[in-house]
């Protein structure tokens, strides 16, 4: 069995934690590992193979990154020039994944859930494997604790099989009302539709030749256009753009007659919301409130305090939602954190930056942090790690002043090599070619002081880059 995560999306409802730079499945939010971490190694104790994981080529080194640091092998980054929806994605992976005549059942997983029982998890993912044997496209289905209106549902039919544990799908129904949902709770017959799958790669492909030919055979022609970059598969950005943009329930489940579902009581939550982390977090306080970093409360019921960087005061407040970070604040009602998504839409469409970009900006050598700015001057905390090098590169419109803090610097300045240590600088004049690294085994930690007359990140002309940006920025 091979694992599929797709890592895509931007979880615009946990703005400002998540941003299109630095999505929720990238985030530490339910536990020490984050969210795409946490739904591999949640895996641990099965005899499972590395896992295939798709996801946007901003992204890449961000995944890269996070499945080092644990230590975790994968059969493949495949990197997605334009997001096309889930069936293209796994279109991709059962592709990629059959490269070799082999044909391995695939189970297909969002970056970003939380199971919290995976013992259960383990027992379920079994008894589909049956059925995915027997030829069976299936989805799990999560036995529901209340009438959620967030979520779509699948209706059970017959049993799939006398021996196995499963049902025949009965129907896919889109996300109801209250009264609605409530009557599908009460009946028994209804599961959250969770958007997890398991089912042969063959199987799937044959059910898309059926139902998506056309996307079958662009998906086809990109896989067959891959090419290797580092660690990282990619597919040809003219080709795989004219793919139709369709999920997979639209495109095959709700179509074809192999669908079945298997029922799975896990602690799932598809953390769609701040209210979701509240509602799913183990530790709450004697007035119900789940409280994340330096807090002080007074009179506060049921709500959710998250604090990033600096004490937050809350007074006399019940069912609230507060979120902190180094550049926003965010307070909600508990009850409106799905509206979330209409301000990162006006900040999305008044070009903030906000809405792509934490403070802290995270990029494969390391990181930086924009700790001051005005009119014609900014300032930043840059962290190399060790054995890492930025890009060979100048610019037009800024010069630039480095002060080591911490470790060794080796400095590229014009014709000349330095090596800097704590304490120690140099001045980057407009126009002079420059790269930093760290030929060190500790993180270089210096202050870049950039002034000029336009100080965007896209005032980077790259020369040579081990990361493959050569491109202006």
């Amino acid at each position: 069995m091979k694992p599929v995560v797709l890592a895509g999306g931007t979880g615009s409802r946990l703005w400002p934690k998540s941003r299109a730079a630095l999505p929720k499945q990238f985030l530490r939010l339910t536990c020490q590992l984050t969210m795409l971490q946490d739904t591999i190694k949640r895996l641990d104790g099965t005899q499972i193979d590395a896992p295939i994981v798709i996801c946007n080529d901003a992204h890449r080194f961000l995944v890269a990154e996070q499945l080092r640091q644990e230590d975790i092998k994968h059969g493949g980054i495949l990197l997605e020039p334009v997001g096309r929806n889930t069936a293209p994605a796994i279109a991709l992976a059962a592709l990629h994944a059959s490269l070799g005549g082999e044909d391995p059942i695939l189970l297909v997983l969002a970056a970003d859930h939380l199971i919290s029982n995976k013992a259960e998890f383990h027992k379920v993912i079994q008894q589909a494997e049956k059925l995915a044997e027997q030829g069976k496209l299936v989805t799990f289905g999560i036995v529901p604790d209340s009438a959620h209106i967030g979520y779509g549902y699948i209706k059970r039919g017959n049993a799939a099989s006398a021996q196995e544990v499963g049902y025949d799908v009965a129907q896919f129904v889109e996300k109801p009302n209250l009264a609605t949902a409530q009557s599908y709770v009460d009946s028994g017959e209804y599961y959250w539709n969770s958007g997890m799958f398991m089912f042969k790669a063959s199987r799937y492909l044959e059910e898309l030749a059926k139902y998506a030919p056309e996307m079958l055979e662009i998906c086809k022609k990109a896989i067959a256009s891959e090419s290797s970059d580092l660690e990282f598969v990619r597919l040809d950005a003219d080709i795989f753009s004219t793919c139709p943009d369709d999920s997979i329930d639209y495109a095959v489940m709700e179509k074809t007659d192999s669908a079945c579902v298997v029922p799975l009581d896990a602690g799932w939550s598809d953390v769609g919301s701040w209210s979701s982390l509240w509602e799913t977090a183990e530790h709450k306080d004697a007035n119900n409130n789940v409280v994340i970093g330096d807090a002080i409360l007074d009179g506060v019921h049921n709500s959710y305090i998250n604090s990033e960087q600096r004490l937050i005061s809350v007074v006399g407040l019940d069912d609230v939602v507060v979120v902190e970070t180094k550049d926003a604040v965010l307070v909600a009602h508990k009850d409106k954190v799905q509206d979330i998504k209409n301000v990162v839409n006006q900040l999305k469409a008044e070009k903030r930056p906000e809405f792509e970009f934490h403070r802290e900006v995270f990029r494969p050598w390391g990181s930086y942090d924009s700790i001051d700015n005005g009119t014609r001057f900014q300032v930043k905390r840059i962290t190399v790690k060790p054995g890492e090098k930025l890009s060979v590169q100048m610019h037009h419109h800024r010069a630039e002043h480095w002060i080591v803090v911490a470790g060794t610097a080796k400095v590229t300045n014009g014709e000349q090599t330095l090596l800097l240590s704590e304490n120690q600088s140099t001045y980057i004049p407009i126009g002079v070619i420059h790269a930093l690294e760290n030929p060190g085994k500790i993180p270089l930690e210096l202050i870049e002081v950039q002034s000029g007359t336009y100080l965007g990140e896209d005032d980077i002309v790259r020369f040579s880059d081990r990361y493959g940006r050569v491109e202006s920025k």
